[in-house]
């Protein structure tokens, strides 16, 4: 077998078989990976040269590719054989001849060339993002959601929790938009993982986060049945009266059992003809899903390890399972009309607040390899490889994230109808979406099944299908998106975003010069949401203490030294701080130790000075929470995704407090303003 051959079958799926690491050095993929990725791709990889050839073959009788991709306005480009003619079969019916007239959407792209007729999906997409009306520069709250209790949660932030984040802060503090972590679909039954970008399905939501009293069927319930389901909520609102870690499982296992008596109570004539249009709406997909959580109920969450014949979504067995369970089907079907109509209230209390966005969701990387998308969508998903990315300075030995990556060929094939459908159901009712790792529109790090991370390799996309089915959504929901664009990411690729009116993300500790000191605020960026940090770093307080080092220390997470950490941690801050008081924002005398309210305060009225369009606010950094949420290189060693807010020493923060406490009100616009004076909305 010649390695020049493998290469060459390797570039022609998309491989990369060399890369440029973190330190600017070029890297050589190991053969044995790209035998792995390139069979994960459906090669067979044994022969390169006998591959190279049947795909060539392949090539030469295909007159379309997968799928066909063009931006609204101009006529698609078609490589065609002389004497071939080419129709476009339209979604709304009709047929026409290709050109700049086709409406935004999937059509059907027919061509005849002789005796050969064949045909391919053709989406045509926005050239770039509409501008909003009345755009202007806009501010609002980050939160991790589940961290933030109130009174009458049931131990975890809720929708209803998020409604009112939102109504308060528009309303008091003038805050357009609220972001929030991904909210998809968690187990149907416990153990649930704590991590919300690590979840069994990105098509649908969690039924976690539903309000229980906020389900119309709860006011129709005797007053002994609604005493049954307070019972439940009691305890968990103790807890939330505490600092201690949340517990999912606990939550979810009262919820269901609330929810379980709410789905019998009979719905009113109105109520049953909503439920019809929701699940004439959603139709088939729904229907995979909620067999899924009935199938998982009994079989796990996991549905590899399910009996071989339930394992094909579209086996008849699975169907007869389903005729089987349907009780259990309808009740998951309802979940998530339950859910639907909760999360529209509160995109419609947030506008009717005055908010110019509203809600803003998060979408994942990817979801779990066992979980009711990669069921859904196996023919779709790459098996034997998982999405993770490369070596850097922080992760040397690289880092693998465990989720199925997309197929490109199959989902280009499908018209990227599963991609579609779940941007579809994060964009729903939202005023815009944040896409965690939005280079993966364009090349996802493929990590071999029982290869270490670093072992890995790049496999590229069709990027005009990917960033166009991500454009197509957004304006037919009329929203921004904002693309987390971190790390090491080909300059291109961030000037293509921003061609096609997609924002970026710059974070203030990572805006450093060439030198390494801190940009002034004029050279950012202004196509971006704009940040102190991430949930992936810690808080202002903890991070001025440096004390995030230790943490580090102890969980066996450093690459150097302790005290090499701790200096380079204190000269990042000492930098900081003498840029703020250069521009006149901070005051010399100012201990960022003793006085952390006051650094806070000055890092918004930099993120002010900026010309971002978005200026995003850490909910934690208000009320001045010390904890991280998340501690990247860890799993069991630290509590990831369970820690509720709390104020710097320890509290916990209530939202009926943090609204009503004069203490923590005062305490919270004096970090937010900088954003709530007019001046910044008129900049």
């Amino acid at each position: 077998m010649s390695d020049a051959e493998l290469a060459r079958l390797a570039e022609e799926y998309g491989v990369a078989t060399t890369y440029e690491d973190w330190r600017g050095s070029n890297v050589r993929v190991p053969v044995d990976t790209l035998r792995h990725v390139l069979g994960s791709l459906g090669v067979d990889a044994a022969s390169p040269r006998a591959a190279l050839e049947e795909h060539w073959a392949r090539q030469a009788t295909r007159l379309l590719p997968p799928c066909v991709v063009t931006r609204a306005g101009r006529t698609p480009q078609l490589p065609l054989p002389d004497l071939s003619r080419c129709w476009v079969e339209q979604a709304g019916g009709g047929w026409s001849e290709p050109g700049a007239h086709l409406p935004l959407g999937r059509h059907t792209l027919h061509v005849e060339n002789g005796a050969v007729r064949q045909q391919a999906p053709l989406l045509v997409v926005p050239d770039r993002l509409a501008s909003r009306p009345g755009e202007r520069r806009v501010w609002g709250m980050m939160a991790q959601l589940y961290s933030l209790r109130s009174r009458a949660s049931w131990g975890m932030g809720d929708l209803r929790d998020l409604a009112e984040l939102a109504d308060w802060s528009a309303r008091d503090l003038g805050a357009d938009f609220t972001l929030v972590n991904p909210l998809h679909a968690t187990e149907p039954v416990s153990p649930i993982e704590p991590s919300p970008y690590f979840p069994v399905s990105r098509r649908y939501g969690g039924p976690l986060n539903i309000r229980i009293e906020d389900v119309p069927e709860y006011a129709a319930l005797e007053p002994a049945q609604r005493e049954s389901i307070q019972r439940l909520a009691r305890p968990l609102r103790e807890h939330a009266r505490t600092a201690d870690l949340l517990d999912r499982d606990a939550v979810w296992d009262a919820k269901r059992a609330a929810l379980t008596m709410l789905f019998q109570v009979p719905r009113t004539p109105a109520r049953e003809a909503d439920f019809q249009t929701f699940l004439a709406r959603e139709g088939a997909p729904l229907v995979e899903y909620a067999t899924w959580c009935a199938l998982a109920e009994e079989h796990g969450t996991d549905y590899r390890a399910w009996p071989a014949e339930l394992r094909d979504v579209s086996a008849h067995t699975v169907g007869a399972e389903a005729l089987r369970r349907w009780p259990g089907v309808e009740f998951h079907r309802w979940l998530q009309w339950i859910l639907d109509d909760q999360l529209a209230a509160a995109q419609a209390g947030a506008r009717a607040a005055g908010m110019a966005l509203g809600v803003v969701h998060d979408l994942a990387v990817g979801v779990q390899p066992g979980g009711a998308d990669a069921w859904m969508f196996a023919e779709a998903v790459a098996p034997g490889v998982s999405v993770g990315a490369p070596p850097d300075e922080f992760n040397q030995r690289g880092q693998d994230w465990g989720q199925p990556p997309w197929h490109p060929g199959r989902l280009a094939e499908q018209a990227y109808t599963p991609f579609r459908q779940v941007l579809g159901q994060a964009l729903r009712h939202a005023g815009g979406l944040r896409m965690d790792h939005v280079m993966g529109l364009f090349r996802l790090w493929w990590v071999p099944e029982g290869a270490s991370p670093d072992q890995g390799t790049y496999v590229r996309y069709e990027h005009e299908g990917m960033v166009g089915s991500l454009l197509l959504a957004a304006q037919q929901f009329d929203a921004v998106v904002v693309g987390e664009d971190l790390g090491t990411v080909e300059p291109w690729v961030r000037d293509h975003l921003s061609d096609r009116g997609v924002l970026g993300t710059s974070v203030l500790w990572f805006e450093r010069r060439d030198d390494g000191s801190p940009r002034r605020p004029e050279e950012w960026r202004p196509d971006c949401l704009a940040t102190v940090a991430t949930h992936d770093l810690p808080p202002v307080a903890s991070y001025l203490s440096a004390e995030h080092v230790e943490l580090r220390e102890h969980l066996g997470l450093l690459n150097r030294p302790a005290a090499e950490e701790r200096a380079d941690a204190e000269a990042q801050v000492a930098a900081w701080r003498g840029r703020l008081v250069e521009l006149g924002l901070l005051d010399p005398d100012v201990d960022p130790l003793s006085d952390p309210g006051s650094v806070v305060a000055a890092l918004h009225t930099y993120l002010v000075r900026t010309p971002a369009h978005m200026i995003g606010v850490s909910l934690a950094d208000v009320v001045g929470d010390r904890r991280m949420q998340n501690q990247p290189g860890t799993s069991d060693a630290y509590p990831n995704w369970r820690i509720p807010l709390t104020t710097a020493e320890g509290e916990p923060v209530l939202l009926d407090e943090l609204m009503a406490d004069p203490r923590l009100a005062e305490h919270a616009r004096r970090s937010l303003r900088p954003l709530i004076e007019p001046s910044y909305l008129e900049s």
